[in-house]
């Protein structure tokens, strides 16, 4: 299989077809955030300072009590919390703004790969 019949083939995807009709760009990220996008983002941040920091904290204070129950117990539960707020963040960011960026990102690779294949986007339509 050689690279153009992979690029033909990746490129007569509609999800692919309609990035590279629309012109798809990243023009979104440049308005205005509303409310919903500016609360998941926080909880997306959030969710990482409650993570490996919070997680370290625990092991330092297991070791300075001499109490392995407290890392043992405390980092599968606060890393399983981080992990629910960080999906809580994606759930209201994420979709929007992964779709947006994943067409933006299928129209440029494969534009850019059929012009290194010197292949017409017009022939695979």
């Amino acid at each position: 299989m050689t690279l153009e019949s992979i690029v033909k083939k990746i490129a007569e995807k509609e999800f692919v077809k309609t990035a590279i009709e629309e012109r798809s760009d990243l023009s979104a990220f440049k308005q205005k955030p509303t409310l919903r996008i500016l609360i998941g983002l926080f909880t997306i941040i959030f969710s990482y300072i409650i993570s490996w920091p919070a997680i370290s904290v625990l092991g330092f204070m297991s070791v300075y009590y001499k109490a392995p129950f407290i890392i043992v117990i405390g980092g599968p539960l606060l890393y399983g919390l981080s992990h629910l707020v960080f999906m809580i963040g994606m759930y209201l960011v994420g979709a929007k703004y992964s779709k947006i960026f994943l067409k933006w990102a299928a129209r440029v690779t494969v534009e850019a790969l059929l012009k290194k294949t010197e292949t017409d986007f017009s022939q695979i339509l």
